[in-house]
Formats: structure tokens, sequence, C-alpha cells
């Protein structure tokens, strides 16, 4: 099993000489800004995943790969790597995600990670495949109203039409959480699609786009899903107090976190962000072997 990790560090000056060069909007803040919080990403995944296999840091740039990182042991994957040259550069992780699956060396079994998604807790193999299926949960929805939900329903519809299934005017939403995946299903379906898949594929943003759903649903729709939601806390540092943050972090009740970036003044960024920082250095001190 192993685990892929998309990680952007918006204050890389060579990432925002190539952001500045080819769009004409401001960087994001709460999208690429950087808490200083991988190492402890993948100090939990040692700690409470000792089952995986290799780790994939997946980034646009050498220049974005952190000085910490020990690269004999965190395999550095480049956007050139699995995204042909037309599309590139991208700002935009639904582009990134449908290539994914194309790592070389890549394990059948996977987890998709974004960088704020944190293993707190022990975890077990079962927790994400089962009997050659994926473990996760499923809603469905109906409206679409946004771009992240219009993504959504694009890539379930998707999904449907690569089984040759009827559309539906539902669409599924997987959680919130890492994504356990299977490589060659990922395959099947991108080799399927790719020529509806490929004139999605954006360098900002848009309402056309699919996004990773589209491999879950995939297997959702094929009955490869054991259709059961993996343990986890939701923070958005817009609502959660600090406290309840740190306070989580050094007791936690779920096997997974995820920590939601919002726009915040700078003051109380520094303080939470240093808070968080913090609880992770007490609840994962020792250096993983993804650090020198």
């Amino acid at each position: 099993m192993d685990v892929i990790i998309t990680y952007v560090n918006g204050l890389d000056p060579v990432w925002q000489a190539d952001y500045e060069k080819y769009t004409n909007i401001p960087i994001m803040e709460k999208r690429f800004r950087d808490w200083g919080t991988l190492k402890y990403l993948l100090r939990g995944i040692e700690v409470n995943m000792p089952f995986v296999r290799n780790v994939y840091l997946v980034v646009s740039h050498e220049s974005q790969v952190p000085e910490w990182a020990d690269k004999e042991n965190l395999k550095v994957v480049l956007h050139k790597d699995i995204i042909p040259a037309e599309y590139l550069p991208t700002f935009n992780s639904t582009t990134i995600e449908m290539f994914l699956h194309k790592i070389e060396g890549l394990d059948e079994e996977y987890i998709y990670f974004n960088d704020d998604m944190y293993p707190v807790e022990k975890c077990e193999p079962t927790d994400f495949f089962r009997d050659g299926k994926i473990v996760l949960g499923f809603t469905r929805h109906w409206l679409a109203l946004d771009m992240y939900k219009k993504q959504c329903r694009n890539s379930s519809q998707m999904a449907q039409r690569a089984l040759g299934q009827k559309e539906t005017m539902s669409f599924l939403r997987p959680q919130h959480i890492c994504s356990p995946m299977l490589k060659s299903e990922s395959e099947k379906v991108f080799d399927a699609m790719k020529d509806e898949i490929l004139p999605t594929v954006s360098r900002l943003r848009t309402p056309d786009n699919l996004n990773q759903y589209l491999f879950l649903d995939y297997l959702y729709y094929k009955g490869l899903a054991v259709d059961e939601k993996i343990s986890k806390k939701h923070f958005s540092v817009a609502i959660a107090t600090t406290e309840q943050i740190r306070n989580f972090l050094l007791s936690p009740t779920r096997k997974f976190v995820c920590i939601n970036d919002v726009k915040l003044p700078e003051n109380k960024f520094k303080v939470m962000n240093k808070a968080i920082n913090d609880a992770f250095e007490t609840r994962f001190p020792q250096k993983s072997r993804f650090e020198l």
C-alpha cells in the first residue's frame, strides 16, 4: 500500500513566478498557504500507518520540496513526470488528480492525501481496503450550485458513463478525507474516458472540471467500494478555536483529522499556526524516515 500527497508551498519564488506569468488573478492564500505541518503528516503516517510502503510527494518544482526532506525515502514526483507538457504549469488540484495513477512504481492499493489531512491514531489496512474493495463513505446530493458541487456532479456522471450506466440526476459525494484507490481501476476509467477527460483539464479551476471523485465514484458504481466512513474529525480554522484544535491533537478521539484553511487575519494565523505546530510536535516528537 502506497500513499500520495499533493503539496504546494505558495511562498516558493519559483512557483510564484510561474503563477504570475500564466495567470492574471491574485494568489488564493487559503489554497496555497503552507502551515509547516507536512512533516507531521509524514510522522503520523510512520507512527499510525506502518503498513505503508512508499510515500510519494507530488509537487510542481524541485524548489517545492522542503529542505528537511530525505529524498531517498520520500519519493518526489514532479508534475512533468505524470502530466503531459501541454497542461503545464497547472495551479489546479483537479488537473493533478487526473494523472496521479500514472506515478511510476505506484502500488495497486494507494491512498491519496491532501496536505491538510493527518492520521493521529493507529490505523489498520482494513480501514482503507477490504477484499479488493476500497472503504469510504458516500452520500448522494441533488443540487450543484457552486463550482465544487458541479465538479462532483461531472465526476459522478462520467463514472456512470464509463460503466455504461444511465446517468442519474443525483450525484455522489465521497467523504472528505484521504481517498483509497485502486491503480488498475483508475487506469481503466481514464483509458475508457480519456477523450472526454482531457478537454476538461485546465490551468485554473472551472465548473467544467472533474475531480478525484471520478475514480472513487467509478469504484462505487462498479461495486468495488465498502460504503463506510473513515474515522475522522473535521475542523475549519474559521470556526474552530485554537484551543479546540490543540486539545484534539493532544488527545484525539478519531483516527484522522482534517484542518481546513480559510482567509485569516495575519495575527490570528500566526497564533493558530504556532499552536497547531506545537501540538503536533508534542504528539509526534520523533523524526520520521522521511526527514533528514
